[in-house]
């Protein structure tokens, strides 16, 4: 199919190399050892996107990627690469950036209820035993037998709690619930809210419309979540960004071939993603990279060697940038030949050889054609960033947050009656009052607009639940193996 949109100039051989639109939901890997240039690879690609109005969603793990806001100055390595490369139109530009943090200390906090995360995926969080997911499977059925709402940390809690004490009431119906596994769970839930798992588990929860906006000129939005914190827990890390990705493979709609993304992912550090997982659930992960094109969704993944994908994902993703990689030991020289060895072969070029010689910003490159077809592989220099290379200071992060489209329609949570309020009444306890802050008058607005999203988001009550535990249950796996 034609591409109406033009190439978007990536890097450069003894001609321009393009990046074509139409081509960028077939998915892509940036790979190479550290220091070689992965980092600018993903804001050249990042910027390009957002000039011509494709939100992209990257993941922020070293804390440099702030200065995406802001117009680059006047580095002299930029500008020689720019007179290097010929670029005689090369102005600095900063992107329209929003910033989301799951701590919700440097961005607009992420938040999603507990029903929405479901069983499997939780019980992966929790690196739970097949066992223990089982029973956490029954609470949640119960949860939805009940009329229960599962939003937040404490309502999961109330509900093992209320769970476990029947425990005997509910065998004939649920099956056998041990002690043993309740109290596993409570302390696995414990030490997620160590981590800030409560902070992520709540309302008013993420709307993904909301990740998928332009500004006034049409530029695309560049979302930047803060990370650096984040990926020192990776099993939190890299669950959230599964949960990303099944919200969005369930939520949008196919749109088949399209001019231009609805949305770009970049997931650095990659190797996280599939540290672990099962081999039913790197099969449903292959499922839904290969599936979630169709939805307008482009998937990139940022990591050190491109055997940290499995071989299923790493098919998947057709557009390549193989920065340098280091080649000390047998395992690193086996690496080198592996990744030569996923390009089209170029004739005039060592592909294996050349990777051991790049230098910073240099790259092995090759891109999907019109036809969707890899190019032979290439031996380029990456064009260099518009966007400020130096981390963005405390405060002018503050002043983006302050002043972004979204400011204020996540910032304080939203605590309306759930699983914890309504088992504390059929006790007779008065519940406590977990946030007052939500409950004063200045925010009466915000409160009316994340119930409202709630109400939508549980249409059908008990059977939009499960529905959507099916597509996560399917994507995340059937438990240990």
């Amino acid at each position: 199919m034609p591409n109406p949109i033009p190439g978007l100039r990536i890097a450069k051989s003894d001609h321009p190399i393009e990046f074509l639109p139409g081509m960028a939901n077939r998915h892509g890997l940036i790979a190479g050892a550290t220091g070689t240039g992965k980092t600018v690879t993903l804001r050249v690609l990042a910027e390009q996107l957002s000039a011509i109005g494709v939100p992209v969603f990257l993941a922020d793990v070293k804390g440099d990627l702030g200065g995406l806001a802001c117009a680059g100055g006047e580095q002299p390595k930029i500008r020689e690469r720019a007179a290097q490369l010929g670029l005689k139109d090369f102005t600095p530009a900063g992107c329209p950036v929003v910033f989301w943090d799951v701590l919700g200390e440097r961005g607009h906090p992420v938040r999603a209820t507990v029903s929405e995360m479901g069983p499997l995926l939780f019980g992966r969080l929790l690196d739970l035993n097949e066992t223990q997911s089982g029973v956490l499977t029954i609470v949640f059925k119960v949860a939805d037998d009940s009329g229960l709402l599962l939003l937040d940390l404490k309502d999961l809690r109330a509900l093992l709690e209320d769970v476990g004490g029947r425990a005997k009431e509910l065998r004939t119906r649920y099956g056998n619930v041990s002690g043993a596994s309740v109290g596993a769970i409570q302390r696995g839930l414990l030490a997620l809210e160590q981590q800030g798992g409560d902070r992520f588990l709540g309302e008013p929860a993420l709307a993904l419309s909301d990740l998928m906006r332009t500004d006034g000129s049409g530029r695309g939005t560049v979302n930047i979540l803060v990370a650096d914190r984040l990926v020192q827990s990776p099993q939190v890390y890299s669950t959230f960004l599964l949960w990303l990705l099944a919200e969005l493979f369930e939520e949008l709609p196919e749109v088949g071939d399209v001019e231009k993304p609805k949305l770009v992912f970049f997931f650095d550090e990659a190797h996280l993603l599939f540290n672990d997982a099962s081999k039913a659930l790197m099969e449903e992960v292959e499922r839904v990279v290969r599936l979630i094109r169709s939805k307008g969704v482009g998937v990139y993944f940022v990591t050190q060697s491109p055997l940290d994908v499995p071989d299923a994902v790493l098919g998947q993703l057709g557009n390549r940038v193989q920065h340098a990689l280091r080649a000390f030991t047998p395992k690193d020289q086996k690496a080198v030949r592996a990744a030569a060895q996923t390009f089209r072969v170029n004739p005039r070029l060592d592909a294996a050889r050349a990777l051991t010689e790049l230098g910073v910003g240099e790259a092995l490159v090759s891109f999907l054609d019109e036809h969707g077809v890899p190019a032979v592989v290439e031996r380029a220099l990456i064009y260099p960033p518009r966007s400020q290379l130096a981390p963005l200071g405390d405060d002018e992060r503050r002043r983006i947050v302050q002043s972004s489209p979204l400011a204020g329609r996540y910032d304080h949570p939203v605590d309306r009656e759930s699983a914890y309020e309504m088992l504390q009444s059929r006790a007779g306890k008065a519940p406590a009052d977990t946030a007052p802050a939500a409950r004063a008058g200045d925010q009466a607005t915000e409160a009316l607009e994340a119930l409202a999203k709630s109400a939508a988001r549980a249409a059908g009550s008990q059977l939009g639940r499960q529905i959507m535990r099916g597509v996560l249950g399917a994507i995340f796996g059937r438990g240990r193996r």
